[in-house]
């Protein structure tokens, strides 16, 4: 498989990457078959996170005896350097690997988190101490927001960004991307799918491939997909005029319906974390039923319950979505859906 350069770390890695959220709903020889079938088709970069139950523990055994040529990424959602430095151990042991390529601070979309991962002595200081030592290669950051990632590129700290793109949240084409080849910070574009709302494959990849140096990175958790995906990515990349006609369908169909997860909707009076409720449905597609149904998403689909219908959010939304009715729409879903999952559960 043809490969790029990830910017100023200098990785060429294949011009498509693994994601390992979706083979946390796998058994785990499943997982591992899945894994290895996406390196023997010429993938080189492997991105899991500590938040991800068992994928690092499943990659670690799909790599093992196989690490040579391959990049190893991971992450930690810790903000403090004490929770920084216990992921980085955790997570060495579970891949089972000496050292990790590239580690990154995960779902870093406010300033206040920022302003943490960056404390002198905090979470970027046990990263870069690691990287002196040999344990880690490389520094990158994810985020969900683009004005938090234009913050984080402009530092210099960082030799990659992860961002949600892809021709729905094509955003980051305007300032993100250019601003990323001006630090020279190599791109890597999660949810090229839109999570799961896209189901054109063909022309969500074919749009991706245009841009010749950003790395996307697809979840999958059935060999055929990634047959499929790398199929498309070593042949023609040029899109046709139905694609492109395609593509503007879906734009026009999904467009007005679409958290993009700016998040400048917030404040909100009743504290609902609009985002997470309005995006449900792509960690439902992803995770598995047991960790989907509770915790986080269930606190947050009561809270979506309790909406006061204020309209602040609408009037701060940049593309004006009806914020409250598509709130109220993943409140009856959810909840009709995990009355499914908890009768299953009894039977």
């Amino acid at each position: 498989m043809e490969a790029i350069r990830l910017g100023k770390s200098e990785m060429m890695v294949s011009r498509l990457g693994f994601g390992g959220i979706p083979i946390q709903r796998l058994s785990e020889d499943e997982a591992v078959k899945v894994v290895r079938r996406c390196t023997d088709l010429g993938i080189t970069f492997l991105d899991t996170a500590n938040g991800y139950t068992t994928s690092e523990e499943r990659i670690g055994k799909a790599i093992k005896g196989r690490r040579e040529g391959l990049f190893i990424a991971t992450k930690s959602g810790a903000r403090t350097r004490e929770g920084v430095e216990e992921h980085l151990k955790l997570s060495l042991e579970r891949l089972g690997v000496d050292y990790i390529d590239l580690y990154q601070f995960h779902g870093v979309s406010n300033a206040e988190n920022l302003k943490m991962v960056l404390e002198k002595d905090g979470p970027i200081k046990v990263a870069e101490d690691a990287k002196k030592a040999g344990v880690i290669r490389h520094i990158g950051i994810t985020s969900h927001s683009m004005e938090i990632a234009k913050e984080a590129v402009k530092t210099d700290l960082f030799e990659t960004l992860m961002l949600p793109f892809n021709f729905i949240v094509s955003e980051p084409t305007a300032e993100v991307i250019p601003l990323c080849r001006e630090h020279d910070v190599g791109f890597i574009a999660m949810k090229p799918l839109a999570g799961g709302m896209l189901d054109n494959i063909q022309v969500a990849f074919k749009y991706l491939l245009q841009i010749p140096d950003i790395l996307p990175l697809v979840g999958i958790e059935k060999e055929w997909e990634i047959e499929e995906i790398v199929q498309l990515v070593e042949g023609p990349k040029e899109m046709t005029e139905s694609e492109q006609g395609e593509m503007q369908r879906l734009i026009d169909e999904l467009g007005t319906r679409f958290c993009r997860r700016c998040d400048y909707c917030q404040p909100c009076q009743t504290e609902i974390p609009i985002s997470l409720v309005m995006t449900s449905r792509s960690f439902f597609k992803r995770m598995p039923p047991e960790r989907f149904f509770g915790g986080m998403v269930d606190g947050a689909i009561d809270k979506a319950a309790e909406c006061i219908e204020c309209g602040e959010c609408e009037e701060r939304c940049p593309y004006d979505l009806p914020i409250r009715e598509m709130l109220a729409e993943h409140v009856t879903w959810y909840r009709e859906e995990k009355k499914k999952y908890d009768e299953q559960v009894k039977v």
